[in-house]
């Protein structure tokens, strides 16, 4: 485990669940499913294609802050049309990387057009701290002398 380690295997680990609203869904609407999925982010797809991603950063700026209402506003007005992807086989570093790099918190994960999930920075995160405490637990045993049979 380590940050070379491809996303599909992050994926793995917290699952591929895909939650997802049509772009003509009402923002209220996206807003409750995060709520109910306790995700900060939706696919937004039409007609089984990726059209954009829309978060609780879109409903706060693009919604509050204008003086907006959600239940009328459809999320095509404030998705992120055409959202960076990655695909399962980039490595850990390389999508901590695109992350920060675009100031985003979410990459959908997408082979060959087909939706496999959907990562977020903490998904990152988690998995190069998992990956720290294997290799500090193999060093550890390493250094004691004690070797797997």
């Amino acid at each position: 485990m380590r940050v070379l380690d491809p996303v599909s295997f992050v994926l793995r680990k917290k699952g591929c669940d895909i939650w997802f609203v049509p772009s003509d869904a009402t923002v209220y609407s996206a807003m409750q499913m995060m709520a109910d999925k306790d995700v900060g982010a939706l696919l937004v797809i039409d007609q089984g294609q990726l059209v954009g991603l829309v978060s609780e950063r879109d409903y706060a700026r693009k919604v509050i802050l204008l003086g907006r209402g959600s239940k009328d506003t459809p999320v095509s007005e404030i998705m992120v049309e055409s959202p960076i992807t990655i695909a399962p086989e980039c490595s850990v570093d390389e999508a901590m990387r695109l992350i920060t790099t675009n100031r985003i918190r979410h990459l959908p994960v997408v082979c060959d057009g087909k939706i496999l999930g959907m990562i977020s920075i903490g998904d990152l995160v988690n998995w190069i701290a998992f990956a720290q405490d294997h290799t500090i637990e193999q060093l550890e045993h390493y250094i004691e002398g004690k070797y797997p049979c």
